[in-house]
């Protein structure tokens, strides 16, 4: 069966609230809203006023982790200060889940992680909104919300064991262990698979395609965006809605798209909806339906 994915080409607050409406799930208890707050110097990430208003209607906590490499998110002191300039604390709540370390968490049915390592507050979550910038990036080939579940929700770690392909936590080695590139990308959605089960899949997934960079916005110094906005896309299904994504991006005739395009094969970006696909995550089969 096709997964549904909902797509506008409207990008204001006003419509970020009507899609989370059109998916049909209420999230309850304590909601988590988990975005990337963005390296300092960089400026592609999801502005505060754009996200406002769905934080504030779901009272939901803005939840990050820090990075696993050197910058201005790598502590919670440094993090804190960026989540601050970036204007952040101004609409809400902010969580640095990690600030007091890593909760371990299993991975089922894994190649290559049998645990994940993820921000211990975690743990004070009932259910999360994975909101997160589409985008290209240097490792991942993309970033959407595959990464954002499994890089994002990771402590720093984490971030060293997903990048490493569970060969060491110490972010100071991470870089003298990286594997293939197919072995890191499965290793993602294991992560992903990990933080779903452990949250009883209370979770929904809203994609923006604003501020088109082949660059993420861990990205102190990003290239500029290379395509035009597309719209805010939303799921239930975060390999459906990545995959969603790429196909509007390989489907472009604007032109940047060749731009983005290589920086995805590069990586080989793709290959993660198929492998999390077959670990039962999501169906890379899907109906856009136009709000």
């Amino acid at each position: 069966m096709k997964s549904k994915v909902y797509f506008t080409k409207e990008i204001t607050p006003e419509t970020l609230v009507k899609m989370y409406e059109a998916l049909g799930f209420q999230l309850k208890g304590k909601v988590a809203v988990k975005i990337s707050t963005g390296e300092l110097g960089g400026h592609n990430y999801l502005k505060p006023e754009l996200i406002k208003d769905l934080v504030n209607k779901l009272d939901a906590t803005i939840v990050e982790c820090n990075t696993a490499y050197a910058g201005k998110r790598n502590t919670t002191e440094e993090h804190e200060k960026t989540i601050k300039a970036h204007g952040f604390y101004d609409i809400a709540n902010v969580d640095i889940m990690d600030r007091d370390g890593s909760m371990e968490i299993p991975v089922k049915g894994g190649k290559h992680l049998k645990v994940n390592y993820v921000g211990k507050n975690l743990a004070n979550y009932d259910a999360i909104m994975m909101l997160s910038h589409f985008k290209g990036h240097a490792m991942g080939g993309f970033g959407g919300a595959l990464k954002n579940m499994s890089i994002g929700v990771a402590s720093s770690a984490g971030k060293a064991w997903i990048h490493t392909a569970g060969k060491t936590t110490k972010p100071e080695e991470l870089w003298n262990f990286l594997p293939e590139q197919n072995a890191f990308l499965e290793s993602m959605a294991e992560a992903d698979k990990a933080v779903m089960d452990y949250m009883n899949n209370n979770i929904v997934y809203i994609n923006v395609m604003n501020n088109l960079s082949v660059d993420c916005d861990c990205d102190s110094n990003p290239e500029n965006p290379c395509m035009e906005d597309i719209g805010i896309l939303a799921s239930l299904d975060p390999v459906a809605l990545d995959e969603a994504c790429l196909d509007l991006i390989y489907n472009s005739n604007d032109k940047g798209r060749d731009h983005f395009v290589e920086r995805v094969e590069r990586q080989n970006g793709r290959y993660i909806t198929v492998y999390a696909e077959e670990l039962g995550i999501g169906s890379r089969e899907y109906e856009l339906i136009n709000i």
